[in-house]
């Protein structure tokens, strides 16, 4: 599967059988050795940018240490260091950081910010989140719903809570792998219409169906219940109200008794105990939440892998 020098901004980037790719890499690398033992290093010589406007645990972690893992080197770039569209055009940017490295990562705040180093980079680039998708997030979903189920299609999914940028993703994700998805969300808090339309378009060739309700009863019978906090990175001044509306957009014990026995838990982290997710819950056997945030260094690792031509 060749994805040499593509950029991975959207889980639309990537087809049904390239998402399946990726993914058969990332359970290869997790199963192979680290570090000095490792046969090979891949990407030995290869430098990523890590382009950073919002602050991060596991996507900085996951990458630096994956490109490390592979016999990279990754370069922090703090909002201190890169004032995006102020101090310089991303157009400029991307122009002169792709002179010194091999592949880019952006977290940023606009999507279209990501689009735009994409449009003038002349190495790929991969969206890291942005306000309208966090396709790496999905990946490791995906990577984590594989080790747990065995299988991505026909799996039926629900996502409680905003019909935020990670709510984008899993919509998309899981109509390209065909499995069904619906996104539970208060009124007036769902996914953007345009997202739903796509992934519902996509889901009549591979038989994923999309939807989107208000109503909790809806999560009865998942095979995965997910969720994320109610208000995301920008939207700290909307939290107090957030937390009226969401409080019963939530998975605890009630939620558990109406899915599958052996539904798997995801949230893609930090979480807020007692709010989106109790504690308790998140603890309990059916929670992948751990598995899956190790899994965004070993899914990173294979579209890095896959970007730079090194499979």
């Amino acid at each position: 599967m060749n994805l040499k020098d593509r950029h991975f901004l959207s889980m639309l980037d990537f087809s049904t059988e390239e998402i399946l790719a990726v993914l058969d890499t990332a359970r290869k690398i997790k199963k192979a050795p680290v570090g000095n033992a490792r046969p090979t290093l891949p990407l030995q010589n290869k430098s990523l940018a890590m382009i950073f406007q919002k602050p991060s645990l596991r996507t900085r972690v996951s990458f630096e240490t994956g490109m490390t893992r592979l016999g990279g080197h990754a370069i922090y770039l703090s909002p201190n260091d890169i004032s995006l569209g102020k101090r310089e055009t991303t157009e400029d940017i991307a122009q002169v950081l792709s002179r010194y490295v091999d592949i880019i990562m952006a977290r940023v705040f606009g999507h279209d910010i990501v689009v735009d180093l994409a449009k003038h980079s002349r190495v790929p680039v991969i969206n890291g989140l942005s306000d309208y998708e966090h396709p790496c997030q999905i990946m490791a979903d995906w990577l984590t719903l594989l080790e747990r189920k065995g299988t991505l299609k026909g799996l039926n999914a629900c996502f409680i809570g905003d019909g935020n940028n990670v709510c984008h993703s899993l919509m998309l994700g899981a109509a390209r792998v065909g499995m069904s998805m619906t996104a539970i969300t208060p009124r007036g808090y769902e996914p953007l219409a345009d997202v739903v339309k796509t992934a519902s378009d996509i889901g009549t060739t591979t038989g994923s169906k999309i939807a989107v309700t208000p109503d909790l009863k809806a999560v009865a019978g998942a095979d995965m219940v997910y969720t994320d906090v109610w208000a995301s990175m920008g939207q700290e001044a909307e939290a107090e109200a957030r937390k009226k509306i969401f409080k019963d957009y939530r998975i605890d014990e009630k939620t558990m008794k109406l899915v599958d026995k052996d539904c798997v838990i995801l949230h893609c982290l930090p979480a807020h105990y007692g709010d989106e997710i109790d504690y308790a819950t998140s603890r309990t056997p059916n929670s992948a939440i751990f598995d899956q945030a190790e899994n965004r260094m070993h899914a990173q690792n294979a579209i890095m892998l896959h970007l730079l031509g090194a499979v």
